[in-house]
């Protein structure tokens, strides 16, 4: 089995979560009653055991703003305690003045190695977690991500295919610092049209070379784990950013609402797979390894 890192998995305790604990909220993956509870280590490596997967990146979850750091703090305990995670991403509010505060508590946490802030903005309002489609280019917003560099951290950006231009301002303003897209830039469906935009939007961004993809949560539009939507995803990726500037990541538990870890990463190898070893060894380890530095 190829060794792999999981570039982008959560866990989380339905106490400190504040949409599974409250009130059923619309979320753009659909119906979520089978998560509405604690995801904790222990059953993540259970449910990727036998998938290959030898390193994993968690990424923040949406605590409450104020428990930024209890989060990143309680995956370090966890770290210390399993030995996973390797790498944290870890939340922090880029429309503060000045967001050195928040990180400068985060950088105490050894396995920190970026943080991520969802800007994400679609006309659909369930598909909506930014205040407005432009938030990315938000003066306030543009001034702590450029503060990020000092800290050597990465910024996870997540972005619909029509921000994908202001996206390429905030990228190409700070090209010391890595950008990671989540869900590789959010392909809603396979309809041409959509597709193209999408296709659109990778290209400019492509631009920027310190600009990095995850093939993760592929299945969050779709709510299932459809070969043609990672194939298309996969194959149009490879074309645009190249392999040694994408990544593996599971999405779970989230993706586990319609898969199993091994089923998916299996749709994933074997999409990948017709693009030469040097893809597989890039997509499975070399550029996580390389952007997320996991210990």
């Amino acid at each position: 089995m190829q060794k792999a890192i999981d570039s982008h998995f959560h866990i989380w305790r339905q106490k400190d979560q504040p949409w599974l604990a409250g009130p059923m909220v619309p979320r753009i993956f659909g119906p979520y009653e089978a998560i509405r509870r604690d995801y904790p280590i222990e059953e993540f490596l259970a449910d990727q055991q036998g998938s290959g997967v030898e390193k994993a990146v968690y990424v923040q979850t949406n605590w409450a703003k104020e428990d930024f750091e209890n989060e990143v703090a309680l995956l370090s305990d966890t770290a210390k305690a399993s030995g996973w995670p390797h790498a944290i991403v870890g939340y922090a509010d880029m429309t503060v003045d000045d967001v050195r505060p928040q990180i400068d508590r985060l950088v105490k946490y050894p396995l920190l190695r970026g943080v991520r802030m969802q800007l994400h903005w679609h006309e659909t309002p369930a598909f909506r977690f930014a205040r407005s489609a432009d938030q990315v280019i938000d003066p306030a917003v543009k001034k702590n991500v450029a503060r990020l560099k000092d800290y050597g951290l990465s910024f996870d950006l997540q972005l619909f295919p029509a921000q994908m231009k202001d996206g390429l301002e905030l990228v190409g303003e700070n090209r010391e610092t890595n950008f990671v897209l989540t869900h590789t830039g959010m392909l809603t469906d396979l309809a041409e049209p959509v597709v193209e935009e999408w296709k659109a939007g990778l290209r400019t961004l492509a631009q920027a070379p310190n600009l990095y993809a995850k093939l993760s949560g592929l299945g969050t539009f779709v709510h299932r784990n459809d070969p043609d939507v990672i194939g298309a995803v996969v194959d149009n990726a490879i074309d645009i950013l190249g392999s040694d500037h994408l990544m593996f990541g599971s999405n779970f538990p989230i993706e586990k609402l319609w898969t199993t870890h091994a089923e998916l990463i299996a749709a994933h190898r074997k999409a990948v797979s017709k693009h030469g070893a040097k893809a597989e060894a890039d997509i499975f380890w070399n550029t996580a390894e390389r952007v997320y530095r996991p210990a």
